[in-house]
């Protein structure tokens, strides 16, 4: 078969044969539990951390998944491996996992009922290096707009979800500003959690700072950060932050699984530090791609030497 394979309502099926009813919760009610991976030179990076947030999720949703944790990787390996086998060579994929509630017996903004069959799918696309690679030419731009974070009281941020529409006006905001910006959403007291796909770090006098873990989602990317600082003796701390100081930090980031790691040069149009990428940007990612053995960078950036 030469289509790519999605795994979805408990079956292996072709791509084009794949479909959700508009009368899923995650339609109606934007009721959906994700995550997503991604492989490096066509192996699924920290796939066991994933899962286990995207499990923690369901619990945190009260949506049962249909097939255990061990059936759910099986699932992602086997698609992993065929839809891989149809790409170019050297292309990488993100692999996705979503599952709703379900399909509504009655299509209206109730919470369904108890007699629903969660509707779980898993797919693969490969991801397209293309859309980023100006954030390592040039940097990236955040843009704090109006629109702030989903408060934690309303709901917890550990939970990986796609009820983004806070995130969608957002950035209509942010784009009015620069059309390639990233909208970075502050909490109602001002300080700084993340962008709609990426954990936000700073560095200030030598120390990696993240946004305390109660108001971000804590990626696994920047699990990865935190462990790479680990061990390369750089400070890391998670505390709150403001505007003011990342207008005044010697660096910043964004942590996230498709690209890693990419340098931040400007805030709502102010120059940080240089703004070019800073020397533990440089330590951070060359540690990160010893460990997936290939220059990161590079492969963003179309490079044809970028594998080890």
């Amino acid at each position: 078969m030469t289509e790519p394979l999605v795994y979805i309502k408990g079956a292996t099926r072709p791509a084009s044969q794949a479909n959700v009813a508009i009368f899923d919760a995650a339609v109606v009610l934007g009721a959906t539990v994700t995550d997503l991976a991604r492989t490096f030179a066509g192996e699924p990076f920290r796939l066991g951390d994933h899962l286990d947030r995207f499990f923690r999720s369901c619990k945190y949703a009260r949506i049962e998944p249909p097939i255990s944790k061990d059936e759910t990787e099986r699932v992602c390996r086997d698609l992993l491996k065929h839809n891989g086998a149809l790409l170019e060579p050297n292309a990488e994929q993100a692999i996705v996992l979503f599952i709703s509630p379900g399909e509504l017996s009655v299509y209206a903004g109730s919470a369904g009922g108890a007699d629903m069959t969660p509707t779980f799918c898993i797919h693969t696309f490969p991801l397209p290096f293309h859309l980023w690679r100006h954030f390592f030419d040039e940097g990236v731009h955040v843009v704090t707009p109006s629109v702030r974070q989903v408060p934690s009281v309303c709901v917890d941020p550990k939970i990986k979800c796609r009820s983004r529409m806070h995130w969608w006006l957002a950035d209509g905001e942010t784009h009015q500003v620069d059309p390639r910006a990233v909208s970075l959403c502050l909490d109602l007291q001002g300080n700084v959690t993340e962008t709609a796909g990426s954990n936000f770090l700073i560095v200030k006098d030598g120390v990696v700072i993240s946004p305390a873990p109660d108001q971000i989602l804590r990626g696994i990317s920047l699990l990865t950060v935190a462990e790479l600082c680990d061990e390369l003796g750089i400070g890391f701390e998670e505390r709150n932050f403001q505007v003011y100081d990342v207008i005044n930090a010697d660096e910043a980031y964004l942590s996230t699984t498709p690209y890693c790691l990419a340098p931040v040069t400007k805030i709502n149009g102010v120059v940080i530090a240089d703004g070019c990428p800073g020397p533990i940007f440089a330590r951070l990612m060359e540690a990160w791609s010893e460990v997936v053995g290939l220059d990161i960078v590079g492969q963003v950036q179309g490079r044809s030497d970028c594998r080890g």
